[in-house]
This record gives C-alpha cells, structure tokens and sequence, in this order.
C-alpha cells in the first residue's frame, strides 16, 4: 500500500475507477471524510494510458478509448481541464472495392458514398430521418442522467412514439430491417447496439435496444470525442480534483470483506480495517456480493476482443479513400447485418466465429500527444480494435486470442492495397480473460454486466433515495457508483456522481457540516 488507510472515515468507496473519483469529489467537497481504496498501484480503472509496447514511446488508451456519455455539466461541476476533440469521419466502412463514407457533418462525400453504395438515397433519405428521430429522443433522455431517475411515462409522453417503439419496445433489429434495405447500412446502424453487449439484434430481452440507446445519448448528441492526451488524461483530472477537494486515496490496497449493519459498514483489507457510516462500491455487483458474504448474482460474460497496434504508417486501401479520412473515425469490419448475426450464432454455440467482426479507429490522427517527439514525427500511428461476439467462453487461451488476431488482420487485408503486418511495430491482445485478470471486472465484462434502462418502470416506486438515484443495493448502507449502477456504463461519472447525491439526499453520514 502506498499509505495505510485512515480507522474511520465518513464515507469509503471500494475500487478506485472514474466513478469512484467523481463521487470521492462530490462527497469531499460537501465536507465529508472520503477514502478510496484501489487494489492496483494507480487509480482509473479502464480508463487509464499506458506505454503498452517496451520501447516504443506511445501512451495508448488501453481498454476505454473515446468520450462520448460524460455531461458537460459534470465536466464543468468538477473543473475538469479536458480537450475532447471531434473527427470529420463518424465511419468508414469498406465493401468490396469501395465502401461506406459517413461524415460526422454530412456533405457530398456522405451522400455520393450512399448514393454509390445502394444505388439510390432511399437508405440516405432513411438515415437521416431515423438518426433525426434519435436525437430527439436522445434530448429527452440526456438532460435527466443527472437527476433521480424519471419514470418511463414521463420520458415516453415527451417522446415521439415511432421511434420510442423502434428503440425502447421492440426488439431494434426489427427497426433496422423495416427503415433501411442495404445489407451494409443495416449493420452499420446496428454496431452501436453490441458495443461491449452480446446478443442478436431480433433478441428479445431488448438489451442490444438499452446498449443503443447508451451509445447515442450523450450530451444529446450521442458524439464520440477523443480525449486529448489519451483516456490516462481523463482519470488524470479526476484524481486532480478528488485530490484537491480532500478525498484519501489508497493504491495497492485490496478489500477482502465489507460488512455493513444497522451503524454503519467496515471495510477489511490485508493489513486495515475502516469503519464508516456509507460505502459506495464502484467493483461490479459480481464481486461486492462476494465481499458481502452474500449470494452473487449470475456471473457476467463479456464479449469484445481489444487490440492495441502501433504502426509505422496507416496502410493504403484498395477503394483508394484516403486512410486519414477512412481511420479517422470508426473502420468497420465484417459489420453488414448479416455478418453480425452469422458471427452471433457461431459465438453462440461456442466457436469463435469463423470471420471478424468489429472496428479500427486510430487517436494518433486526431491527437498526436499520445507518442514522444520521435514517433510523432513520423507517420507512425496508433489502432485500436474493439472485437464484436468474441465471448469469454470461446477465447480460453493465448492460442484462441491469437486465431481471433489473425482473423482481424485477414479482414483487414481484404480491403488493403498492401500487406498489413509488415506495417506493425507492436501489437497487444486484450480478451475478456486477460481484462478480467488484469482490471477484476468478472467475466471481462466492460459494462460489469448488462445495461439497464435508465428510468423507472411502470410498478416502480422507490422507497429510497438509493433507489430515486438508482444506486441503492440490497443493503441501505452501501451503495453502487460503478458501472454496475442503474445508469452506469461507458466513461461518463454519471454513476459516481449520483451515488454521491444519493449519500447527500439520503443522509447516510452522521457527521454533518
């Protein structure tokens, strides 16, 4: 440990990841005594940089890479010094000899690529107005991530109904299907769906619908932004801050035990033991049942397969587009619609699928700050590949991760002009095994389990403000502020932010100021 732990504190939170220090700042500004307490000798959780390859001078972000569902407002509650930076290319999706062009602005490269692509603006003409439509719902939803939960009549009365159907009520592949009639531009919709999540557009338990949903709310915008200096820039800030406002925080030391009562909790390590009035727990709820000593819910799953490429130039493609512009944004591959679901039904049986599917980007061509003077000035790059349907169960071993690397580059030569290995100069595998071992999310699962709506249901009628704030466990005195949370979920604090309201609300900490 790089220090030991206080014996009391007003308020501890177990993990020491994003969320944690958003809540860790909230709490410590409104006087209470706050400890974090991170097993790992850094604070950040995936969302930290490192040098991935040995002597190579490149930070990369090394699990969570883009911004897109942090509030400004938090941003600016907590003065966080953050550059997020947009693309010109929203995605670039090859097809044959040519492919895809979607401009984060639409212009005419947008259109004529449509227009190339499917023969007519039929499916252009669908895009618009369905993405229209999604935005509209996305201002309904946006402005009440930081707030009690709404309930879903609320939300659905301020919302169109089509697509509060297509998105909320129905299984979303069926809204694809309906909307647009290219193979490719149907797959191209429904990436956003199985980013991190596992499951069949046409599923019916709708958790492909609630990742959607997540993917495209953001600000209002659903914008994916690059963080200048890396995800390492993010967590930077928000230790700054937490710091700043007085919140402890303790690296190197592992929690083994949490047990709560009618008084108050203790929070037990190898070495120290803390009493509290609250705990907020930013682990998975997988891993806090155990810490409890009570029965642990279904083990999550993830699903991504990561890739971390340095190379010495972007390769050339055989459409001819300019790799600037088509890595610049997200690079599809193997992301038709019927792809996706083909993948999805071999992962299912449990083989790795026979072709990848997933996406490229490189941060290198948006934000050069991640690599030291000599690789920033060449054309050296950086990619990261976010593998789809590539379950924990069918990528047991480092042989498995490494057929499932040899299909990413397979996919990837189809469109190339050239060779892509010869252009590499360092590459990490990242399966959910290895980010399991290396972060403790069970299963590898990013979202440390499946997404839930981020309202109330019908029959919902909190009796707490744990539960007005989605964060409440099934003890009053601990409470979720991780991605386990009701609104938790990609790197936005929306989940450490709430927690810490919940405290505040609900007043958990004796001590008042």
């Amino acid at each position: 440990m790089t220090q030991t732990p206080p014996a009391r504190a007003d308020a501890v939170i177990v993990g020491g990841g994003h969320n944690a220090l958003v809540a860790a700042t909230y709490l410590a500004r409104a006087g209470r005594d706050v400890v974090v307490l991170e097993r790992l000798p850094h604070v950040g959780g995936a969302a930290i940089s490192a040098q991935t390859f040995e002597g190579l001078d490149a930070r990369l972000s090394r699990y969570s890479y883009l911004v897109s569902l942090m509030p400004q407002q938090l941003i600016d509650e907590l003065g966080l010094r953050l550059e997020l930076r947009s693309r010109d290319t929203a995605s670039y999706t090859p097809y044959g000899d040519s492919g895809l062009l979607v401009e984060t602005t639409e212009g005419p490269a947008t259109r004529d690529s449509f227009r190339a692509l499917t023969g007519s603006d039929d499916d252009l003409d669908a895009w618009r107005r369905f993405y229209a439509e999604v935005a509209d719902l996305a201002g309904v939803v946006a402005p009440t991530l930081l707030e009690p939960l709404p309930h879903i009549g609320n939300l659905r009365d301020l919302s169109d109904m089509a697509v509060w159907t297509d998105v909320v009520d129905e299984p979303l592949g069926a809204a694809i299907e309906r909307r647009f009639s290219h193979d490719l531009v149907r797959g191209v919709v429904g990436t956003d769906a199985l980013i991190g999540t596992f499951a069949s557009l046409h599923d019916p338990s709708l958790v492909q619908n609630r990742c959607f949903l997540y993917h495209l709310i953001g600000n209002g915008t659903g914008e994916w932004r690059v963080p200048v200096g890396g995800m390492g820039a993010v967590t930077g800030e928000l230790e700054r801050v937490a710091r700043e406002a007085g919140a402890t925080i303790v690296t190197g030391a592992s929690v083994t035990s949490v047990t709560a009562s009618d008084d108050g909790v203790v929070v037990a390590g190898d070495g120290f033991s803390v009493d509290a009035d609250v705990v907020l727990s930013g682990v998975a709820p997988y891993v806090l049942a155990g810490l409890m000593g009570r029965p642990a819910p279904p083990k999550p799953s993830g699903s991504q397969f990561k890739v971390n490429l340095l190379v010495s130039r972007l390769p050339r493609l055989r459409s001819g587009v300019d790799p600037a512009i088509a890595f610049a944004g997200t690079f599809h591959l193997g992301e038709s619609m019927s792809e996706l679901e083909t993948a999805w039904r071999q992962a299912s049986d449990g083989e790795l699928p026979d072709r990848a599917a997933g996406e490229l980007y490189c941060h290198t061509l948006t934000d050069r700050s991640i690599l030291g003077p000599e690789l920033a000035a060449s054309d050296a790059q950086t990619l990261t590949y976010f593998g789809l349907h590539t379950p924990y169960e069918v990528l047991p071993d480092a042989a498995a991760a490494q057929r499932a690397y040899r299909q990413v580059v397979d996919a990837l030569e189809e469109h190339l002009a050239e060779p892509f290995e010869p252009l590499v100069l360092g590459v990490e595998h990242k399966t959910p095994a290895q980010i399991e071992a290396a972060l403790g999310m069970p299963g590898g699962h990013i979202f440390h389990g499946d997404l839930q709506w981020p309202w109330l249901e019908e029959d919902e009628r909190p009796r707490s403000a744990a539960a007005r704030w989605g964060v409440e466990t099934s003890h009053p005195r601990v409470l979720m502020c991780g991605s386990g949370a009701r609104r938790g979920g990609a790197v936005s604090g929306i989940a450490g932010h709430n927690a810490a309201h919940a405290v505040l609300e609900g007043g958990l900490v004796s001590r008042t100021t």
